[in-house]
């Protein structure tokens, strides 16, 4: 990190220099490239203003503060930037590509379509197809009161199905 301490209206002593740079170095672990920091001291009678611009990656983060003692407005424009640094640290880890999120979709939908397409079967059965006529069939589905009978046509052997319609009359669906 490459830090530049200025001092407004009058000369700074060495240890205030050094006090900010320290301090400065507490924010670096929120920071994975490389930045730059200008740390601004006014003085004025009674008064010390501090002003730090730290600009990294695009981004620029300042601080402004002041205090009766340097000590007391550097240690408040540095907690300051450390709370923008942690702000801005989290919209990163929780901001996502969007092709990542349209991934996340689309897995999704799919696992949603799987949930709808076997929701749709309520019941299995396992029947053993008896060979009969078309005749015998509709008087057994009228026996059983059932909608739909599946058996195996006598005469060709093939499969079929005759169920009851809504209207009372029956539908015959033969296989090859």
């Amino acid at each position: 990190m490459k830090i530049s301490v200025t001092f407004r209206n009058g000369e700074g002593e060495n240890w205030q220099k050094v006090y900010a740079e320290e301090k400065m170095q507490k924010v670096k672990k929120y920071l994975d490239v490389p930045a730059e920091a200008h740390i601004i001291v006014s003085i004025e009678k009674f008064r010390i203003a501090t002003e730090i611009n730290l600009s990294s990656n695009g981004w620029n983060i300042n601080a402004k503060e002041e205090a009766k003692d340097l000590r007391k407005a550097l240690d408040k424009c540095v907690d300051k930037i450390e709370k923008q640094l942690k702000k801005q640290r989290e919209k990163v880890r929780e901001h996502k590509p969007k092709s990542i999120r349209r991934g996340q979709i689309k897995s999704v939908e799919q696992d949603e379509i799987e949930d709808v397409m076997t929701s749709k079967i309520t019941e299995t059965r396992k029947i053993i197809l008896k060979p009969m006529s078309f005749d015998e069939a509709i008087m057994e589905l009228e026996e059983n009161n059932d909608r739909f009978i599946i058996y195996r046509d006598s005469s060709s052997e093939n499969v079929s199905v005759i169920y009851r319609r809504d209207d009372g009359n029956y539908s015959l669906i033969e296989t090859n």
